[in-house]
């Protein structure tokens, strides 16, 4: 018998470089998605952050579970930078992550250069 519709945590299992972003979304490897992302060494993930949320440390576990593999996180704060709270701040240095607020825009730029030379990148993407 049919169970239905199975819902998933949307996941793409590895790195690309983002193609587009706006309208609430972003476009890499020839798919798109809506809402924000995290950009890891293990793929793409949805991000349940909004524009205006809180940047708590709890909405960043996944990029410290995965700090090994990181140098350089961006966090794509949406339309405006906004800092780090100090707590996150902390968190990442602990883990030898080097944090970059900026706006969304900016992150995307940033994380695609550096993709494109290899480093050890990460980004937090919050959708505008």
């Amino acid at each position: 018998m049919a169970k239905g519709i199975e819902m998933r945590q949307a996941h793409f299992p590895g790195r690309a470089p983002i193609d587009a972003y706006g309208n609430g979304g972003f476009r890499f490897a020839e798919m798109s998605h809506r809402g924000s992302v995290l950009m890891l060494p293990s793929g793409v993930y949805a991000w349940d952050a909004v524009e205006g949320d809180p940047l708590s440390l709890e909405k960043f576990k996944r990029v410290l579970d995965e700090a090994r593999e990181i140098e350089v996180l961006l966090v794509g704060t949406g339309r405006e930078i906004r800092p780090l709270p100090a707590e996150l701040k902390a968190a990442l240095r602990a883990q030898n992550i080097s944090s970059d607020p900026m706006s969304t825009g900016a992150a995307v730029r940033t994380y695609n250069v550096m993709l494109a030379e290899s480093r050890a990148v990460a980004a937090a993407l919050i959708a505008v």
